[in-house]
């Protein structure tokens, strides 16, 4: 769905030169989507962030109780775009791909691509729980605090998360559930560069730890979260009796950067078994060999479960590989952490 018609043309075009992939019909504006969307019964709606008569947030918030389905947001990288996606994802929309803003000939193809891709992996993503829990799709208040773990002798633990198509909201769901003496946690989360920071300090208002984009040294400890920016590797260092993350714009790795997989391997190399690993939803097996290592270096690791994976591919090749111990559901895993917490204290 897109206001402009050259958009939805090429939009169109690009998604129906895959054979996987239908077009069934295309809007000028959320009234019209409405209607299409109930005649219609796609399997995955695109939508653009900036839409006449009704922003792409506040078609969201009203379909996804009564009519949900996996959702694309197709973004514009300024601000404002910037900030409506985010809003989205909290929304219900479960990815996003980005306008070309500069050599758009080459960038187009790159995101008609992408779309494809993603539309394709998120055609069969489960996103009933919207219709069961209303009031997801309000902004809420934090929810009451977890009580301390007495992590006074655990301190040098680093939690280390994963995760792509569909992170944003498991993400979201355990930050805002840990206590804010909590180790350090590092994330990577597969997000374009501009989006990271923003996603960061959306989290840190709804967090009792502290969460920040990372910066090359920035300490890793109790009550920080790192969120890796947006395309730079982040990786853990040890130095002397603490833990820092280095930030750098390496190869792609996994077809990825930042990369789940670069995580892994260096919290594998300097935490060993001071590290908890989890793999979060996601296409693909970035990260996979990484908590493979990680385990084989006495780290404790988990991957969500298929029922509450948007896209189950992550944590699948996590587990299939051996690296992940078990599959947990999104809404266990903060209570898994903190009980392999207190078993390795």
């Amino acid at each position: 769905m897109d206001d402009s018609a050259l958009v939805r043309e090429i939009l169109s075009r690009g998604l129906s030169a895959d054979p996987q992939i239908e077009v069934v019909g295309t809007a000028s504006d959320p009234y019209v989507a409405r209607d299409k969307i109930v005649q219609l019964k796609p399997e995955v709606l695109t939508l653009d962030v900036e839409m006449p008569r009704m922003d792409g947030v506040e078609f969201l918030r009203k379909l996804m109780p009564q009519y949900p389905l996996p959702v694309l947001m197709v973004s514009a990288l300024t601000q404002r775009g910037k900030q409506i996606t985010l809003e989205a994802l909290e929304a219900g929309a479960v990815d996003f791909v980005t306008k070309p803003s500069t050599d758009v000939a080459r960038g187009l193809g790159e995101m008609l691509h992408e779309l494809r891709e993603k539309v394709k992996a998120v055609a069969k993503a489960d996103v009933s729980h919207w219709k069961r829990d209303r009031q997801k799709v309000e902004r809420r208040e934090p929810e009451p605090r977890r009580t301390s773990l007495a992590l006074a002798e655990s301190t040098d633990k680093v939690i280390a998360i994963g995760a792509s198509t569909g992170g944003t909201e498991a993400i979201r769901k355990i930050i805002r559930e840990l206590p804010g003496d909590m180790p350090g946690v590092v994330i990577v989360q597969h997000m374009p560069a501009g989006f990271t920071k923003m996603f960061a300090e959306r989290l840190n208002e709804q967090s009792a730890m502290e969460v920040k984009e990372a910066e090359t040294g920035d300490r890793v400890m109790t009550g920080r979260i790192l969120i890796a920016p947006g395309d730079f590797h982040m990786e853990l260092r040890r130095s002397g009796g603490i833990y820092q993350v280095n930030c750098t714009s390496s190869e792609k790795v996994c077809g990825h950067r930042p990369s789940v997989e670069v995580l892994f391997r260096s919290v594998a190399k300097y935490a060993g078994a001071n590290a908890l690993g989890v793999m979060l939803t996601g296409m693909g097996s970035d990260g996979a060999e990484g908590m493979l290592e990680m385990r084989k270096a006495g780290a404790r690791t988990m991957a969500q479960d298929e029922a509450s994976s948007v896209v189950f591919g992550m944590p699948k090749e996590a587990f299939a590989r051996g690296g992940a111990e078990k599959l947990v559901s999104i809404d266990a895993i903060t209570d898994e952490l903190m009980r392999l917490l207190r078993v390795t204290a």
